[in-house]
């Protein structure tokens, strides 16, 4: 099965989250970026796949032009391991996370759409998942900086079903206001983003005790530095969730080692698609670390997520940003009601998207390469 052509697609839907977004990760948050790799066949058959974008977008379809398009075109789409260790050694000499990995992510998701879409098969059960039908969600909330707009935030999801909540407040005040509206009984997490030293984020535990936050994720800059992160663990008293930025298998083998986590979080659009996601999930059972995979976005990396979960952690929360997209390329596989999102049951992912969608709001017109 011969790749024949390849699509880039970038598109920036406009969203509402309810209040005023802060700057987060580089961007003001008005829209929702989406890298798309769509892979064309000489047998028919399709693959879409995302690659981490958000502020690095450019970046990201730059490497799916210029160097992964025209490396893929010829090959057998149905050699997921070996194009995958090719490429990864090819494009190791730019670095072991950033665009290049993000554009192996999106290749990996694609190819893996194609090998259920030929099985017939969902991807979850291509996987050996045992059907599930719908996982339990959490609200992933993006950053308000306000007290009294994070309140109503978490009233909002709660009024929605949501029984676990994420904020991504990097302050005391707006915690805490997180808490109150929430009453003790749903789970809060807090994802602070890499922001403190290891004396700094032990004195935030400290003032967050009395929070009873389910997990404190990635509370140390830089997010490589397992030891000290192994040290907020031991003594802040606050399970520890990280991973979203790690640079593949050995950064979580060292992590584990160093028993700096309770919480994985492999993003499949980051850490190499679900080929890598697999070899993590295993290696996190064999240290013993909960798996609960990271997703922040609303392309084809939503939907292997969704399948990711599915088959290795079902029991795990799945991460929902809390928004509402202008338009969903996905239609309802991108809804959640009463706190609970659906697990595709069509082959591959599930679903292709909605190319109308895409079209409306792409940024410019999709890199075509074609053998």
């Amino acid at each position: 099965m011969k790749i024949v052509g390849v699509e880039t697609w970038w598109t920036q839907i406009p969203f509402d989250m309810g209040g005023k977004p802060k700057v987060m990760g580089g961007l003001n948050w008005q829209v929702m970026n989406g890298v798309w790799l769509r892979i064309i066949t000489d047998e028919g058959v399709e693959g879409w796949g995302e690659a981490f974008g958000h502020a690095c977008s450019a970046a990201t379809m730059t490497v799916l032009d210029t160097q992964l398009a025209p490396a893929i075109l010829g090959q057998d789409a149905r050699d997921i391991a070996g194009l995958r260790q090719r490429l990864s050694q090819a494009f190791h000499i730019y670095g072991r996370n950033g665009p290049h990995v993000f554009a192996l992510s999106g290749l990996d998701i694609a190819l893996w759409d194609i090998a259920g879409k030929v099985a017939n098969q969902p991807l979850w059960r291509l996987l050996g998942g045992t059907p599930t039908g719908s996982l339990r969600a959490y609200a992933s909330l993006l950053r308000y900086g306000e007290a009294s707009a994070v309140g109503a935030a978490c009233e909002r999801a709660a009024s929605r079903g949501y029984q676990d909540v994420k904020l991504h407040e990097i302050t005391t005040p707006e915690i805490v206001a997180a808490r109150r509206a929430l009453g003790d009984g749903p789970r809060l997490m807090a994802d602070v983003n890499c922001p403190w030293t290891i004396w700094k984020a032990l004195a935030m535990a400290r003032e967050l005790e009395d929070v009873n936050l389910t997990w404190l994720e990635e509370p140390v800059w830089p997010p490589g530095d397992f030891e000290g992160l192994a040290r907020v663990r031991l003594e802040g008293g606050i399970p520890i969730a990280a991973g979203e930025n790690a640079a593949g298998l050995f950064d979580f083998k060292a992590a584990f080692e160093a028993e700096a986590q309770d919480v994985a979080q492999p993003s499949v659009t980051k850490i190499g698609g679900p080929s890598a996601m697999l070899e993590i999930a295993a290696l996190a059972k064999a240290y013993g670390v909960r798996l609960v995979p990271h997703n922040a976005y609303f392309a084809a990396g939503y939907l292997a997520s969704l399948h990711l979960v599915a088959a290795l952690a079902p029991e795990a929360p799945f991460e929902r940003l809390f928004i509402d997209l202008q338009e969903d390329p996905y239609g309802d596989l991108l809804e959640a009601g009463e706190g609970r999102v659906a697990v595709p049951t069509g082959p591959g992912l599930g679903r292709d998207p909605d190319l109308a969608v895409l079209r409306k709001y792409q940024v410019r017109e999709p890199g075509r390469h074609k053998l």
